[in-house]
């Protein structure tokens, strides 16, 4: 009995060293994971074999996130904005402020945000919110007001870009967002709740995940658990290299909600900033059409074809000019088929004011195509 008691006390104290000493301590947990795999299944998807097994240190992931607060910080900047508020009810008026934030793409002072943190207009049965009085900007670590023009703004898109007279500002390093992963680390940035450089962490949830904001505007977004609070709109989500890989814009809110944040993907914002700096908007092509979409199900209760049937077509556009009618309905453009606005949308944004846009449709029985010269939208 008593060699058998002194054997268990020494493997017990064996152990306990071991796990009180970390270089021994992954070494035994990695035999572990090892053994552990090597029995398991051999009809696991081969797939597994290539998945990342080894131990990330805590420390390890600690040096990353503190690096890229590092690094992104200076490039973040605090937005302050004040309203004119009028009370419908009793006539008075007054002011209000919001705060936001914005990511610094130029190092002349140009920066970019959200729309609706400089352009929020907005109304109810007792109030009436115009457009921004006054934007002034907060530099990281610099306590210093900066007033802001406001260069363009584009609702379509919830972008827009300010300025401050200021230079050698350090402008943000734009990532990659088309190769983002799911569960890749992310960082949000910004001045949550108002708390300025506020730093929150998790990892991308989705990408590529379409939502729609309360002005019905549908973003194609990367969605994050990182948290994502008021005060962060404008602000940067960006991957573990500190490279921005997108503009933090919105979040789900409500009972049993939490974690579900939305950033717009960097490369989707490059055209449109651009064109706000050089035009002070955006400019879209337009057809000039309005249109219903017609499934099997309309289409042959009408003894119509499946497309999109042209309701009305606007006077001196694009359409008209190229004979296109109201009852026509276009079942191609530019070679794919067509079901629904959003397809033909979708493809005529891919396109350019001054393009050619080629365009099937049915009058009569009877298959027409046509090519017009996509106009700038109003």
């Amino acid at each position: 009995m008593l060699p058998f008691l002194c054997g268990a006390l020494g493997a017990t104290i064996v152990i306990g060293t071991c796990i009180g000493v970390p270089a021994v301590k992954e070494m035994v947990i990695k035999n572990l994971i090892t053994s552990n795999s090597s029995s398991s299944s051999s009809d696991e998807d081969n797939s597994s074999a290539n998945l990342n097994t080894q131990l990330i240190s805590l420390q390890g992931y600690s040096d990353t996130a503190i690096g890229v607060a590092k690094k992104v910080q200076p490039s973040i900047v605090a937005i302050t904005v004040q309203y004119s508020v009028n009370s419908i009810f009793n006539g008075t008026s007054g002011t209000v402020k919001a705060k936001g934030s914005g990511i610094i793409i130029s190092e002349d002072g140009y920066i970019l945000t959200n729309n609706h943190v400089v352009n929020s207009s907005s109304s109810s049965t007792f109030y009436e919110i115009g457009k921004a009085n006054s934007v002034t900007v907060k530099l990281y670590n610099d306590d210093t007001d900066y007033k802001a023009e406001i260069i363009g703004t584009d609702s379509q898109t919830d972008l827009a870009v300010i300025k401050i007279d200021k230079n050698g500002l350090t402008a943000a390093e734009l990532g990659d967002s088309n190769s983002v992963q799911v569960g890749e680390f992310s960082m949000a940035i910004g001045s949550s709740l108002g708390l300025d450089n506020s730093v929150t962490a998790g990892i991308v949830s989705a990408v590529n995940r379409e939502v729609t904001d309360e002005d019905g505007n549908k973003y194609a977004a990367i969605q994050t658990d990182a948290a994502i609070n008021s005060g962060n709109s404008g602000g940067a989500l960006v991957n573990s290299k500190g490279q921005v890989i997108g503009v933090n814009t919105l979040k789900l809110t409500g009972t049993g909600v939490e974690g579900v944040g939305f950033a717009i993907p960097i490369n989707s914002t490059k055209d449109i900033y651009n064109q706000l700096i050089q035009f002070s908007k955006v400019k879209r092509p337009y057809i000039g059409i309005t249109g219903r979409n017609l499934d099997e199900n309309t289409a042959k209760q009408h003894n119509l074809v499946v497309g999109v049937y042209v309701l009305s077509v606007d006077e001196f556009s694009a359409a008209e000019k190229a004979g296109i009618r109201a009852e026509d309905v276009i079942i191609e453009v530019e070679g794919t088929k067509v079901k629904t606005m959003d397809e033909i949308n979708e493809i005529k944004n891919k396109k350019q004011v001054g393009d050619n846009l080629k365009i099937k449709f049915v009058r009569n029985g009877k298959e027409k195509e046509v090519t017009l010269t996509l106009q700038e939208q109003s």
